[in-house]
Order: C-alpha cells, then structure tokens, then sequence
C-alpha cells in the first residue's frame, strides 16, 4: 500500500479490497476505493499465495477473503502473485481452506473426511470459530493425496455448502522474492 500511495498517478487508479483491514491501510495512504459494483472490469489483480507449486497451482485464504479473491481474479485481465521464496515447493502441502455456509458445517466435515480429508474448523484464539467477513467459516483442510488441484477445486465445489475452495490455478505472472531482496520474474508458458 505504501509503495502504490508513491505513485505519480495514484489518484487516477481505481482500487478494490478484498478485505477491511486492507481497505482501512489503502484509506490511510489516500488511495481511491471502489466497491464491487467495479467488478465487472479489473485491469490487474495483486496478491500473495500460502503456496505455490511446481506447475504454478496454488494455496490462498490464509488470511480468510479467498471466495472475494476467486471472484476478482476471476474478473482480471491479468492477475500478478507476489511471494517470497519459501512460498514456493514442489508439491502443494498446507491444508486448504474451504469457506462453507455454517449451516453446513456438521455435514460438511463428514463429506470432507469421505472425500479423503481431515477438516478442522479454523478458530481465533479464544477457540471461538473464525468467521469470514461474508460470514461464513472456513474449514482447514489436509488431504494425504491431493492428486489433481484443478480436479480436486471441482470435485469439493460440488458439495453443497461449500462456498469456496482456496485452491487456485490462474496467474499471468509470479514474481518471486528472493532473500538477498531480489526478485526473479516467472510467466509460465513463456
């Protein structure tokens, strides 16, 4: 935020958030804030990642805003990851973050478990359950066997309750951050 409120040109961008905190950080610097009625047109989407593997499919929603993640992404022309080296592994490992409906939250844990994971609801630190500014919860994933991200996004959006999956296969460019404060360039395909 800090850096984007530098720019020469800043009061000519239009920014979405994805998240309050972020928002109240963009106000702060004096960046100009759009609501979702914007979203039909986003040029550039910047954000991080939890993971990121060999073929570039990745883990996001650590932070809880995956499902307004998935639908910005969803709607950019281009969508640019930043992250630092360690984020970056062979195989995709951390549990995933599923953003469900908590109506669904008891039969939801049984289908996960069937569908060869181990959910755990994710908590604030009074053990109280962590709630989404959608208000919805999020249930921490792991799987023993992945196998196909793509497949597997499909294969757990189709269980009714869940909102959205924290797995994610679209991006134009990663720029990977190095610890000597480098940065190496990836667009895969080229």
């Amino acid at each position: 935020m800090r850096e984007l409120a530098d720019l020469p040109f800043k009061t000519s961008v239009e920014f979405l958030t994805t998240s309050i905190q972020i928002k109240i950080e963009a106000e702060k610097v004096g960046l100009k804030i759009v609501d979702e009625s914007s979203i039909n047109h986003v040029d550039v989407v910047f954000d991080g990642a939890d993971q990121i593997d060999s073929d570039f499919n990745m883990i996001k929603g650590g932070g809880g805003a995956l499902l307004k993640e998935k639908v910005l992404i969803s709607a950019a022309n281009k969508v640019v990851i930043l992250a630092d080296v360690t984020k970056f592994v062979k195989q995709l490992t951390q549990p995933i973050p599923i953003e469900i409906h908590k109506f669904a939250r008891s039969v939801l844990m049984k289908r996960l478990k069937e569908a060869g994971g181990s959910p755990k609801l994710r908590t604030i630190e009074k053990g109280y359950p962590s709630v989404t500014e959608n208000g919805n919860i999020i249930l921490d994933t792991s799987f023993s066997l992945l196998g196909n991200p793509r497949s597997k996004e499909i294969e757990l959006k189709t269980i009714p309750g869940v909102l959205e999956v924290g797995l994610f296969t679209r991006a134009n460019v990663y720029y990977k951050a190095k610890n000597d404060g480098s940065f190496e360039i990836i667009q895969p395909g080229k």
